[in-house]
């Protein structure tokens, strides 16, 4: 039998954090989690977006579970600290940490903090919030990081000499560059875990095809008149986004999914389907890249955050 959102345990009492919970992936997960009894916690960017999909979400709340917002821009690192440390404040600890936002194939632009949107948002910024909120998870039983990552990490490249595509750019590459790098951090992430004897679990998941707002957006940004067409031509590949959710859901609750485990759909060389164990891109398998960009990760985040540090409130 295929594992489906209602074979998700009973999560009373557990606090999630989704990143990109506004739309798409994000707001299924979290619809998920709620109906299962979890509070959890929508992280956004956008506060307006993130109201409208707490109100849509209301009437999936269970018993004893409750739903909230959280301003986080991923692109801003110290966005990222403040709205870690705000979740802190409000309740002190954490057992789902879903890392779920991104941006797709977009021309090159630079974040917040200059680094390229793609690798900044996507892995970066993950980066830095999974290190800072890692403290509120350490007491909590059966607490999991889950990285979403998608089938682009196949052709990914860790592009170390120029990770911010300023010698060469293409976008597809860049977003495979970036969804790359989530599978290795999240492996990495188990690695030093186990080795400092922490019972916190890292896990990655891939959605397969799933129809969300980011082709649109990715379609747009292109000024293509191929891609319209390619993208329609698609459309019945495309999974919904409560389908495409479930591997993260699986990875999140499941209790057979194992500590360092990537699952996606089961069908069509993993476009769509029923969660499963998936094949990891092969590069992400050679730890010593783990561990290089694993540093260079800490170095930038180091570097924007000594450029202008924050400011503790009194």
């Amino acid at each position: 039998m295929p594992w489906t959102a209602t074979d998700i345990p009973d999560q009373s009492g557990r606090v999630a954090l989704v990143t990109g919970a506004s739309s798409g992936l994000g707001l299924e997960t979290a619809r998920a989690l709620l109906a299962r009894g979890a509070l959890v916690v929508l992280g956004c960017r956008s506060s307006a977006r993130a109201e409208r999909a707490r109100q849509e979400l209301l009437p999936a709340v269970a018993e004893g579970g409750a739903v909230d917002v959280l301003c986080l821009d991923l692109a801003d690192l110290h966005a990222v600290a403040a709205a870690a440390e705000q979740l802190g404040e409000r309740y002190g600890r954490l057992d789902l940490l879903i890392n779920n936002a991104g941006v797709m194939g977009l021309p090159r632009s630079l974040s917040h903090d200059g680094f390229e949107l793609q690798f900044g948002t996507n892995h970066l910024g993950h980066f830095a919030l999974t290190q800072r909120l890692l403290p509120l998870m350490r007491a909590q039983r059966d607490a999991r990081v889950v990285t979403v990552t998608s089938g682009a990490q196949y052709f990914g490249r860790i592009a170390f000499d120029d990770l911010q595509g300023e010698q060469h750019y293409d976008r597809w590459q860049a977003y495979g560059q970036s969804k790359l790098a989530n599978v290795m951090f999240a492996l990495e992430l188990q690695q030093r875990l186990e080795a400092e004897g922490s019972e916190v679990i890292s896990l990655a998941a891939h959605p397969g095809v799933a129809r969300t707002n980011l082709q649109p957006a990715s379609v747009a940004a292109s000024g293509s008149r191929i891609e319209p067409l390619a993208y329609r031509l698609m459309g019945p590949l495309f999974q919904s986004a409560a389908m495409g959710a479930l591997p993260q859901l699986y990875a999140a609750t499941a209790a057979d999914a194992s500590p360092g485990g990537h699952y996606g759909p089961d069908q069509w060389g993993g476009m769509r389907g029923w969660p499963t164990a998936v094949r990891v891109a092969p590069a992400a398998l050679d730890a010593s890249q783990r561990q290089r960009l694993w540093q260079r990760s800490e170095e930038l985040v180091a570097e924007v955050m000594q450029r202008r540090p924050v400011v503790a409130a009194t």
